[in-house]
């Protein structure tokens, strides 16, 4: 397997971005009209072991992200984790090319709240073609808290500056949050569409038996038969039905069971074998969970 060249902190960001030295180790902003694209690993896929989350406009060419890819004409907001596999495909910087990365460390955070959660702004997970779509007044809002960040490290830094710029960054990202409910709510056509092939899926899934050969279908599994990450699915589920993509497969599963049990004389090992279930104990375990009873009760009582 060959491997990838890393980028591990913020002075090699700088250095492959032609910029002068940072001013603080552990986090940045940098201005698309500051980079000298020359000096970018063009089409060298690398590891970014940096938060960043970006906001660009008027920047032609491709930034590869696993498989996909982001349309820097676009105009719109991306966030990646540590990690990353990151390709920068022949970009070039366009007549009113504008826009800025913040790129912060691990550390920056650690021991701190937003340590703790930064796992639940799920965004960071998102696929490419997931990304966030801003109007100019919500651009307006997150530059402003940009402008903030970077005048923390600008300056003299001193105690208060990582709490600081921590508390922006973690401002940056709810705005970011409430910004991703509208673009929910904004699109609920497209989203009801996904809900549609989520539950067709789950049918087909069973009627062709694939359960007897891949096992209980996965939000991995679903998310990329609908061309969504799991994280983008299940927040997009949540936000119709108030139940996320697990959920809605056990309750695909129950109601089957429920169906079979009352509708066959099967065991319940084999009604758990056909169910997809490698053990009958793990059915068992999940339709208690879901029904409050065991599946033999459930038979029993109905």
């Amino acid at each position: 397997m060959s491997e990838f060249a890393s980028i591990n902190s913020i002075t090699q960001v700088h250095e492959f971005m032609g910029l002068k030295k940072p001013k603080h180790p552990l986090v940045s902003v940098i201005h698309a009209r500051e980079i000298h694209l020359v000096q970018m690993p063009i089409n060298t896929p690398f590891v970014f072991n940096l938060f960043h989350i970006s906001m660009k406009d008027g920047i032609e060419g491709r930034l590869g992200y696993g498989r996909n890819y982001y349309d820097f004409e676009e105009g719109t907001m991306i966030f990646t984790s540590p990690g990353q596999v990151i390709t920068v495909e022949d970009p070039t910087h366009g007549e009113h090319s504008s826009g800025w990365s913040l790129i912060f460390h691990p550390d920056l955070i650690r021991g701190m709240r937003l340590s703790d959660s930064i796992s639940q702004y799920s965004f960071f997970s998102y696929d490419i073609h997931e990304s966030l779509h801003l109007s100019e007044e919500e651009k307006n809002t997150l530059t402003e808290i940009i402008g903030k960040i970077e005048k923390e490290f600008q300056y003299i830094i001193d105690r208060h500056s990582q709490k600081l710029i921590v508390s922006n960054i973690e401002l940056l990202l709810n705005y970011c949050t409430r910004y991703y409910d509208r673009q929910f709510y904004t699109r609920a056509n497209v989203n009801r569409d996904v809900l549609s092939r989520f539950e067709a899926l789950l049918i087909d899934y069973y009627q062709e038996g694939d359960q007897l050969v891949r096992g209980i279908p996965t939000v991995n599994y679903c998310g990329n038969q609908l061309n969504v990450s799991p994280k983008y699915l299940s927040d997009l589920l949540k936000k119709e039905t108030g139940k996320n993509a697990k959920s809605h497969i056990d309750d695909f599963l129950i109601n089957k069971a429920k169906n079979m049990l009352l509708g066959s004389l099967d065991s319940i090992s084999e009604i758990a074998f056909e169910l997809g279930f490698e053990y009958s104990q793990h059915f068992s375990k999940v339709f208690k969970a879901k029904t409050g009873m065991s599946p033999s009760q459930y038979r029993s009582q109905n």
